[in-house]
């Protein structure tokens, strides 16, 4: 038997949660959609670019969620810490990945966007 303390959370207190979880993500991903149709591709430099920022923002807010959601499972102190720490090593590459992919693209898209000019200079 474990001495690791076991705790629960009320089947009340539980589903109460699970639903505001539900209508914050429902809200969030609203959000996220309504941004993403208002946002004009040449704000953020390209469209691959808007896209790949959009994408990774609704992925992580799914991580987000999906923790949360098991955060609600745990039974005990060792798995609460065990879930934290997946969880931010998770996130930790997942940052990591992103950010190399975004700063990938935006030099891309200023590359593209610099010889585009330097080629419309040419034909004047």
């Amino acid at each position: 038997m474990s001495n690791t303390p076991q705790f629960e959370i009320p089947t009340d207190m539980r589903k109460m949660t699970e639903q505001s979880m539900q209508q914050v993500k429902t809200a969030i991903n609203g959000y996220l959609q309504f941004l993403q149709r208002g946002v004009p591709s040449n704000v953020m430099g390209s469209s691959d670019l808007s896209n790949k920022v959009f994408g990774y923002a609704e992925r992580n807010v799914a991580s987000a969620f999906e923790f949360a959601e098991r955060l609600v499972q745990v039974r005990d102190l060792q798995s609460l810490a065990k879930l934290q720490t997946d969880f931010i090593q998770a996130q930790m590459q997942a940052m990591t990945e992103q950010a190399k992919d975004l700063s990938e693209t935006a030099t891309k898209a200023l590359m593209d966007s610099a010889k585009t000019t330097t080629m419309g200079g040419l034909s004047s």
